[in-house]
């Protein structure tokens, strides 16, 4: 093959090069990557053919992926990219950088060969506290009030809200974080140089003033199916855990939340009415045992925070009289009438309890203030009858 309108030798070029040459998670081309690097994979490929395929995978794979990378190599020129990355103020980042988001580590021979960055490129600081917010496009009233609630929840609590940028929960995801001046991240199936989908521009534009917007695609390429589906194993494996607020049968939200699974990453699923179709995907994670459900942005915090300092509090439902009363007394005040008074030889034979137990329970619950004495009879208090 032709030699290379660039010096293929630097390490940074070569990396660009890759994320142009390859799909998003070709395993194949980032095993070959691992064991040459980005400049010697590179320069095996042009060697290509003739040269002896390196052992790191079956001879078949390695031809098939020249097969699909060969025709990317005419043209193939990432400083033009780069250019582009430059005039819109982003930043490349390669993997031994100290801002790589390390949970991208967890994909192995599927993680990206860079991160195309615009924003805040100190990724990993953004994902030491991260969860990402996922859901459907179509979403529900019902959904974007609770996405709403949980995006601002987290930011409240310092955690970064990761989504992917799409129109319904992922939109509102980052406008609830961006409310609650938190940071946010949208990870793109195409390039940054063009927001999408273009309705969410001024939104994006605004993630990528306070957040970051990103991409493991160069400048130029397009989103597509199949770039979506791969976009989801990064959002998954760069935060500490995933919620999904509504998803169909059939979503690239559970994508997300199965990787995440895969990844052993936490998973949440909030749960919606039983008749909802937006919320069928949400119910399905949570029969199957992939996800623990999530109804306030404590719980999301729970899931991908520390253990003891973001565990969520204790549900605290409206007290009623008996709480804390042992069995005897709540047998006797059980046995007391609504409206009349009654002697404790009354209380012994309704409560079924002995004289000591019956006098017992009546100075607990005096002291509490649910009965009252009425000479050598008993009452509850006029505001407390029924």
């Amino acid at each position: 093959m032709s030699a290379l309108a660039f010096d293929a030798d630097d390490p940074v070029l070569a990396a660009a090069a890759w994320s142009r040459l390859a799909e998003p998670g070709d395993e194949t081309a980032g095993t070959l990557v691992a064991h040459l690097g980005a400049a010697g994979a590179l320069a095996w490929l042009l060697d290509q053919p003739g040269g002896t395929a390196p052992q790191v995978g079956a001879a078949r794979a390695l031809a098939a992926g020249v097969a699909r990378w060969a025709p990317r190599l005419e043209g193939l020129d990432p400083r033009r990219e780069l250019r582009v990355l430059e005039r819109a103020g982003g930043t490349l980042l390669l993997a031994d950088d100290e801002r790589w988001p390390r949970g991208l580590d967890d994909l192995a021979a599927a993680a990206p060969f860079a991160l195309w960055v615009r924003g805040d490129a100190d990724l990993a600081g953004a994902c030491r506290r991260s969860v990402a917010v996922v859901g459907a496009r179509a979403s529900t009233s019902y959904g974007e009030h609770v996405a709403a609630q949980l995006a601002s929840g987290l930011a409240d609590r310092g955690f970064a809200v990761v989504s992917g940028g799409a129109y319904g929960i992922d939109a509102v995801a980052h406008r609830g974080a961006l409310l609650a001046s938190g940071r946010t991240i949208a990870v793109m199936a195409g390039g940054v140089d063009r927001f999408y989908p273009q309705g969410n521009h001024d939104l994006l534009r605004r993630v990528a003033q306070v957040g970051a917007v990103i991409a493991e695609v160069p400048p130029g390429s397009s989103p597509f199916k199949q770039r979506f589906l791969a976009r989801n194993r990064l959002i998954a494996a760069m935060t500490g855990a995933t919620v999904v607020v509504e998803a169909a049968w059939r979503s690239g939200a559970l994508s997300t939340a199965r990787r995440a699974a895969d990844l052993l990453r936490p998973v949440g699923a909030v749960p919606g009415p039983v008749t909802s179709m937006a919320s069928g995907g949400c119910h399905q994670l949570l029969r199957d045992g992939v996800a623990t459900c999530v109804t306030d942005a404590a719980e999301a915090a729970e899931l991908a925070g520390s253990v003891g300092d973001d565990a969520a509090p204790a549900p605290v439902g409206a007290q009623a009289e008996v709480d804390g009363l042992d069995e005897a007394a709540r047998a006797v005040l059980d046995a007391l009438p609504a409206r009349a008074s009654a002697d404790a030889a009354s209380l012994m034979r309704v409560a079924g309890r002995s004289l000591s137990q019956v006098l017992g329970a009546l100075g607990v619950l005096e002291v509490r203030g649910l009965v009252e004495a009425d000479g050598a009879r008993w009452r509850r208090p006029a505001a407390r009858r029924r």
